[in-house]
């Protein structure tokens, strides 16, 4: 089965809906499915976090596998400096993940997003 994260656009309130959703079906007895979501407020702010360099960036390091960020940045012909700070700000969002070894890695097969106009 694919791993996928959800992106959203939407309030800081709405992880917190999901939260108190999930915590009342586990006091419930119910079972909670994974999920795991990033939610940015609006489309600019996801336009934003996800360039074109940005995109490219994570497609080519999840069919490389991970990668050192000097490597990424070799096999992407960018400067270094952007490709690190792509990462830090990638991994922060949680699209990205650091290891151990120092390599950088995308632990996602696909990012699901859904834009609504209105609700």
């Amino acid at each position: 089965m694919a791993k996928a994260l959800e992106l959203r656009l939407g309030p800081p309130g709405d992880a917190l809906d999901r939260f108190e959703a999930a915590w009342n079906r586990v006091a419930e007895g119910r079972r909670t499915p994974s999920l795991a979501v990033l939610t940015l407020p609006d489309l600019p702010a996801l336009l934003k976090n996800l360039s074109p360099a940005r995109w490219q960036l994570l497609a080519r390091l999840r069919a490389a596998g991970p990668l050192s960020v000097y490597e990424l940045a070799r096999r992407l012909e960018r400067d270094y400096k952007n490709v690190h700070t792509d990462v830090k700000r990638l991994a922060e969002l949680g699209l990205v993940e650091r290891r151990a070894d120092a390599r950088v890695a995308v632990g996602w097969d696909a990012l699901r997003c859904e834009l609504r106009l209105a609700d």
